[in-house]
């Protein structure tokens, strides 16, 4: 399966980092490259159930493509949940539903620092793409 842009982006870089310090830092940076999404998108229609912490998820879809924003009150969330969208922006329905959280954070050598509520909390973000997507 061919990766959108932004994932080939993300695990060359995340690839090329030596210590799990500067994987954190990437992460952070990650995150802050977030596109916003409004206060007005804050809502309890947009909260991923399942996180512990608050992450909102809007989805529109482009031409058959699926565009994720998200938001999160948390800065390591942030990261990862970038990364997620760097991997399903851009994918069709079809795609979303194909793709392994697990694998993906393998790829990008994070899957040993994600805790079972974060691995949860993740699933739970893309739980809700395809959900939104369907």
């Amino acid at each position: 399966m061919s990766l959108p842009t932004d994932a080939h982006t993300a695990l060359e870089t995340f690839n090329g980092a030596l210590s799990w310090e500067q994987r954190a830092r990437l992460l952070m940076q990650w995150g802050d490259r977030l596109p916003p999404i409004s206060d007005d998108e804050k809502t309890d229609e947009h909260l991923v159930d399942g996180c512990e912490s608050k992450v909102w998820l809007v989805g529109d879809v482009i031409d058959g493509h699926w565009q994720f924003r998200a938001a999160s009150d948390a800065r390591l969330i942030r990261g990862l949940v970038a990364l997620l969208l760097a991997r399903v922006n851009g994918l069709s329905l079809q795609a979303l539903q194909q793709v392994d959280l697990v694998e993906w954070f393998t790829q990008l050598g994070l899957s040993r620092q994600l805790s079972s509520s974060r691995s949860n909390g993740l699933n739970a973000v893309l739980q809700k793409m395809r959900q939104i997507a369907s």
